[in-house]
């Protein structure tokens, strides 16, 4: 279209050329010159103001002819395989030779994984997976958090636009397990299940820490328990994972969902509590958090606290994989790097 304003001509001009290399080409409707051409129309004198409105709302509409054609053209692209190891177009000689999947092996993760379960499983525990998505109402509201917790702001959790939770802890689904298994209770059996999972923090990445890592939930519920049973679960399940004899110890701590609550350590199974690089030359390895299952959230899943009593704790996998195998940077387990994994071969 031709157009009696040069101004006009000039912008028609331009933005008719920018629209074909912008990849988003709605953006060209906002442009800063079309606005411009808008904002100068209350400016001119009363006669010239219905022709300049006009021939800029027909750029505009010549504009949205090109942006919609442009957008149709874009869907009838091929799609993009975002995983493939190159484009299509790169040379054969040039292509990375794929990995022979002979060669391949399980992760060190996975393989350290269903040895601790064989241990839950033969001290009497059922294994339920967690979730990598859930809602507030289980990671939250169920385990006894108030209103206003700093856990609940998305600065701190990660959160989708839809409102689901990519989970902190595996504890998001201990409300699910004691409902599944409440029946056990009623039969004079106890409560007694794992729960592995990954679970994503808003964290500051070092050699010890990572926003995305597994963890393994524990909860055992069941007439006349006690901190006691707690403490002697977590030994004999770690003695067993480290082969040889451990002195663990407690300190009071917080969490919404344990009362009372604790952070477990062990001594270091590397220097036997003489100190070093592992545990920080202290003798003793923070390991995880636990304590008894707070009363509110027994009520939530229909269970009587005053009947029944249980304990919870919730501790990495990552980390007792590193200190087993003696890995000095966590980043290692999901950085995909070949040489690391193939010790593990």
């Amino acid at each position: 279209m031709s157009y009696q304003n040069k101004q006009i001509a000039e912008v028609a001009e331009l933005l008719t050329q920018r629209v074909q290399a912008l990849k988003d080409k709605h953006t060209i409707l906002r442009a800063i010159e079309l606005k411009a051409l808008y904002d100068q129309i209350p400016t001119l004198p009363p006669a010239e103001r219905g022709s300049f409105g006009k021939e800029v709302n027909a750029l505009r509409a010549e504009l949205q002819v090109l942006v919609e054609a442009g957008a149709a053209e874009t869907q009838k692209l091929p799609p993009i395989d975002v995983t493939a190891p190159f484009d299509v177009n790169v040379p054969p000689l040039k292509r990375p030779r794929p990995v022979d999947a002979r060669v391949g092996s399980i992760h060190p993760l996975m393989s350290e994984l269903e040895r601790i379960l064989d241990i839950f499983a033969r001290m009497g525990f059922a294994a339920v997976e967690s979730r990598q998505l859930d809602d507030d109402y289980h990671m939250f509201e169920t385990l006894n958090f108030p209103e206003g917790h700093p856990a609940r702001d998305d600065y701190d959790t990660f959160m989708t636009t839809e409102g689901l939770i990519a989970p902190a802890h595996t504890s998001t689904m201990q409300h699910r397990v004691l409902k599944q298994y409440k029946a056990n209770l009623l039969n004079d059996r106890a409560i007694s299940v794992v729960i592995p999972g990954r679970v994503f923090r808003n964290e500051d990445l070092d050699a010890r820490h990572e926003h995305t890592f597994y963890q393994l939930e524990g909860v055992y519920v069941d007439k006349n328990i006690h901190a006691g049973h707690l403490i002697a679960t977590l030994k004999t399940f770690l003695q067993e994972y480290y082969e040889q004899e451990l002195e663990v110890k407690t300190q009071p701590f917080y969490f919404p969902f344990t009362e009372p609550s604790f952070e477990f350590a062990l001594s270091c199974p590397f220097c036997q509590k003489k100190g070093c690089n592992v545990c920080s030359y202290s003798g003793w390895i923070e390991l995880l958090g636990c304590g008894l299952i707070h009363p509110n959230v027994l009520k939530m899943a229909g269970i009587d606290p005053k009947l029944y009593t249980g304990f919870a704790w919730g501790g990495g996998i990552d980390r007792l994989v590193m200190m087993k195998h003696d890995i000095e940077d966590i980043r290692h387990f999901e950085s995909g790097r070949l040489d690391f994994l193939r010790q593990f071969s």
